[in-house]
């Protein structure tokens, strides 16, 4: 029987030197969960937050194919194999209901980024944007649009969000029209997300609020994680100062 873990630390050893910060977040009991077979030394473990899950230990079919009740209904995952094994078991059980895809990280590191070179990118904007920390009026307007919703959808109200989260988003006309903010926390950093409405993109937007939220984290302490999932966001990471790490495997459901 797969249950959630009241006690994390039971499953820490399962995930080790795997460098994702929302395991992290699970493991911490920030945000997210972890699930394994019951028992006090499970063999495995899945920790699932927002979109993504990821498997670790000895791959099993019942943790692949296992969803929380509040995930059931979720037609949209991403899901990350520790190795080849779990990689395996994903695509037997799944077959065509996934896509292979790959994703791109990038060391965990803060001496790589110069901060003049951010605070440039953020006074770079075209005429009539301005650029705002996401206060409880940015908040709800990037619940209510499918564009933004992103930005702040893990954080199940404003008190949530300005306790844990951080953001900055790019106004027009006192609207946001892009948006870098905190997909998910953890105790020492955040995972960054950015987006931007279709009909603002190719201005310089996506790279000023990268850098202005990597300053506002920097300013904190806190760690500003990137994690790409396509090539246009590697190259931005790489224009805002990140070095890539590596290429992993993960798999959509489609």
């Amino acid at each position: 029987m797969i249950v959630k873990a009241e006690n994390t630390a039971q499953t820490q050893r399962l995930f080790a030197g795997w460098e994702e910060t929302m395991i992290w977040s699970c493991l911490q009991g920030v945000m997210g969960e972890i699930y394994a077979p019951e028992g006090e030394d499970p063999p495995c473990a899945m920790a699932i937050l927002g979109d993504f899950c990821f498997y670790a230990g000895k791959p099993e079919d019942e943790l692949v194919l296992f969803r929380p009740e509040n995930k059931k209904g979720q037609k949209f995952l991403i899901m990350t194999p520790q190795n080849e094994g779990w990689a395996e078991r994903i695509e037997r059980c799944y077959g065509e209901k996934v896509r292979k895809v790959s994703r791109y990280a990038f060391r965990k590191e803060t001496d790589c980024f110069d901060r003049r070179k951010l605070l440039e990118m953020t006074e770079r904007l075209p005429e009539g944007y301005s650029l705002q920390r996401i206060d409880e009026r940015l908040y709800d307007l990037c619940r209510k649009q499918d564009w933004s919703r992103d930005l702040v959808s893990q954080y199940p109200d404003y008190e949530a969000y300005r306790k844990y989260g951080l953001g900055v988003a790019v106004l027009r006309d006192e609207e946001p029209v892009s948006g870098a903010s905190s997909y998910t926390s953890y105790r020492g950093g955040i995972e960054i997300e950015i987006d931007t409405h279709i009909r603002y993109r190719r201005k310089g937007l996506a790279s000023a609020c990268g850098a202005g939220l990597i300053l506002e984290c920097l300013a904190r302490g806190l760690y500003p994680s990137w994690d790409a999932q396509n090539l246009w966001s590697a190259a931005l990471a790489e224009k805002l100062g990140y070095r890539y790490s590596h290429t992993y495997t993960a798999y959509e459901t489609v």
